[in-house]
């Protein structure tokens, strides 16, 4: 059965996949001035943005039942950086397709993009980061199990 954690596990690599190949996107973009590198950085954004929120969601829900105990720091930790992610997603996300929309091209504009999303990229990897603390540091999620070695009696 899937849990909200394995649900979790199973989502989050596409927010981070789209959101980072959008901001190499960006960069492109804005060194060769080729139009499709900064328009695939808008829709890869929008669609990383709503993973993102997806992301936030299913991790909330996976870490519910947590108030207290060794996973209750790092997962606050987690958290936090999540959250900060998930704003810096969408407000880059609107703005950037406000500006799409009204085909509004100024350079300033497209400096500015580039610290939004230099910002967003290194909130998804921080928050990748503890992320990955709380599964192979805190073993959070993980079951062990032993494996079925059949009947076994203490007589030789």
């Amino acid at each position: 059965m899937i849990s909200a954690t394995h649900f979790h596990a199973m989502i989050i690599h596409f927010p981070i996949a789209l959101l980072m190949a959008g901001f190499f996107s960006e960069l492109l973009g804005l060194i060769t001035k080729k139009e499709f590198f900064k328009n695939a950085a808008v829709f890869l954004l929008l669609m990383g943005a709503l993973g993102a929120i997806a992301a936030y969601i299913s991790g909330d829900v996976a870490g519910e039942g947590i108030e207290e105990g060794p996973l209750k720091q790092p997962l606050d930790r987690h958290e936090l950086a999540a959250t900060i992610t998930l704003w810096l997603a969408t407000i880059t996300a609107l703005l950037r397709a406000a500006t799409f929309y009204f085909k509004y091209n100024r350079r300033w504009v497209n400096w500015a993009f580039i610290v939004l999303f230099t910002a967003l990229a290194g909130s998804v990897a921080t928050t990748g980061y503890y992320g990955g603390q709380l599964v192979y540091k805190h073993a959070a999620g993980v079951e062990l199990t032993l494996p079925d070695f059949g009947d076994f009696d203490d007589e030789n």
